[in-house]
């Protein structure tokens, strides 16, 4: 009687989040990975961190050499646009812990902006009960790339034109507008409004939206977390084929 063969295992997927002082916001990364791995059996996915979280990416690699004897990996950035994090933090990143570890490392695309993120926004205001007719406050971090933040905009634009409520991207850090000028721009024109923000784990300045948003009843939707699971494990996918073509 022959033996079947026994596939191996796929390369793991490291899932490389910008990190933050906030330990909410790693262990909502870490629940994301961990809906991946219940989406495609047999896959490891472990999150790393560019700044202020643990581990970072050379640390995450050089566990699952230990752990697990990998030779390869994917890392996929968990970043919305392509900002500088996105264009030269993760590629250096990439090649740091590739040199220190020797093991070969892919890197994917970011998560992006598609039709399955505006569709994850989406369910994130329904959830929040913000209405058909209300002004939506699409609040993102900000970047110092003027074309990241164009993204954005896109984005809300895209938005917009599928509800009844305006769609207005405002950002929380650098950028115009910012998140705060959107809030007293509804509030000075009697518009209702709800904020959903475009962040995949909660954080210090969600919390600080939060609270500016409460104070004139604003209703603030949760971040996208584990919505994305299925997205991650697409672009895991794209970086495969993309390998062996």
């Amino acid at each position: 009687m022959s033996r079947g063969r026994v596939s191996p295992s796929p390369p793991p997927l490291i899932g490389l989040a910008h990190g933050s002082r906030d330990p909410r916001a790693a262990a909502t990364i870490g629940e994301v990975l961990r809906a991946v791995e219940a989406l495609r059996r047999g896959l490891i996915a472990r999150p790393a961190f560019l700044d202020l979280s643990e581990p970072d990416l050379s640390t995450a690699v050089g566990m699952l050499r230990s752990e697990c004897g990998v030779t390869e990996a994917v890392v996929l950035p968990l970043l919305f646009t392509e900002a500088f994090h996105a264009t030269v933090d993760a590629p250096t990143a990439v090649a740091q812990a590739q040199l220190n570890s020797g093991v070969e490392l892919r890197l994917g695309a970011i998560l992006g902006m598609g039709e399955d993120v505006l569709e994850a926004l989406e369910d994130s205001a329904a959830r929040a009960h913000i209405g058909a007719h209300e002004a939506i406050l699409l609040l993102a971090v900000g970047s110092s790339r003027d074309e990241a933040n164009a993204a954005v905009h896109e984005l809300a634009y895209r938005w917009s034109q599928r509800r009844l409520g305006p769609v207005w991207a405002g950002f929380a850090t650098t950028g115009e507008p910012s998140a705060s000028s959107v809030l007293a721009r509804a509030t000075a024109t009697k518009h209702r409004i709800g904020v959903v923000p475009l962040f995949l784990a909660p954080g210090l300045l969600l919390d600080a939206m939060r609270r500016e948003a409460t104070a004139i009843d604003a209703e603030v939707a949760q971040p996208l977390g584990t919505a994305l699971a299925e997205l991650v494990v697409r672009r895991y996918d794209e970086a495969m084929a993309a390998a062996h073509a």
